[in-house]
């Protein structure tokens, strides 16, 4: 991916190129490389000048316009008008050596509450409603990633917990399979990878759908294999990259979405599990100073 020039390439389009990027055929990447290189000139150039100059056929053009968003080219063109609030994606690779301490908290601080924001504008609300209902109806919710992931479901696994709902979660490979073939239909599982693409939960993905459970995914790529396994998407949209090749904005994004449902779950059922939440809250206060 050329991405020499995205700083300059409408936000909300720039998260979505890299979103699909990796998926895109050969003809869709000139385009997008394209795109990418040459923002300033997007806005000015004909689908026909686009696509001579980019090496495509119009037809890619449209396909890709319609793969990130837009209806169409003339969609896609008409965001590439100056814009004076116009901010580009926020990099780890901003930081400079002789950044005080200071400065490099606060692009650590703006880059995470750039991918929650970011996540915020990508969820599709659709799925998000469909992931809900799904939720409130199932009875029993398994949550399960791997890595960050693992930490992640953790997380949420404590959240239903506190109410008294029957949820599960492992780190531990092995037990997360015999999880997901204990679950049945109308269950649901709630599968976290950044990447969408570690074997491992994907193998456990198939066994909760020959299950019969209802699988929601929170992932950043919607074209990745387990988004393609996943009967309901919740796209995250980070993309800062740091020199490890780590960044906690992408767990922050992830616990974002899963306390929004959370919250959601609570709001449409509070009747049936206030009384619960309320032993739960008394009882931790035992270990309070």
């Amino acid at each position: 991916m050329n991405k020499i020039n995205i700083d300059r390439v409408p936000h909300n389009c720039a998260l979505k190129l890299q979103a699909v990027y990796d998926k895109l055929k050969s003809a869709e990447k000139k385009a997008a490389d394209f795109i990418m290189q040459y923002p300033d000139q997007i806005e000015a150039l004909s689908i026909v000048d686009f696509a001579e100059r980019a090496g495509c056929s119009e037809a890619t053009i449209v396909r890709l316009s319609k793969r990130i968003g837009y209806d169409g080219y003339p969609e896609l063109k008409a965001d590439f008008r100056p814009s004076e609030s116009r901010n580009g994606l926020f990099d780890y690779q901003d930081l400079r050596l002789d950044d005080t301490p200071q400065e490099v908290a606060r692009k650590v601080f703006n880059s995470a509450a750039q991918a929650i924001l970011d996540t915020a504008n990508v969820l599709d609300q659709a799925a998000y409603e469909g992931a809900l209902d799904a939720l409130c109806s199932a009875g029993k919710i398994m949550f399960c990633g791997v890595g960050n992931g693992a930490v992640v479901s953790q997380e949420a696994y404590y959240r239903w917990c506190r109410i008294g709902f029957p949820a599960m979660m492992s780190a531990d490979p092995d037990i997360q399979l015999m999880q997901a073939a204990q679950l049945k239909k109308g269950d649901v599982l709630v599968a976290i990878s950044h990447s969408g693409q570690t074997k491992t939960l994907l193998t456990v993905v198939n066994q909760a759908i020959g299950s019969g459970a209802v699988v929601v995914a929170i992932t950043n790529f919607p074209f990745s294999a387990l988004a393609k396994r996943a009967s309901f998407v919740l796209q995250t949209a980070v993309f800062s990259t740091y020199i490890s090749g780590e960044i906690m904005s992408k767990r922050i994004a992830e616990l974002c979405v899963v306390e929004s449902l959370f919250v959601n779950f609570l709001m449409r059922q509070k009747d049936k599990y206030i009384e619960q939440l309320t032993l739960s809250n008394e009882s931790l206060k035992i270990n309070k100073a």
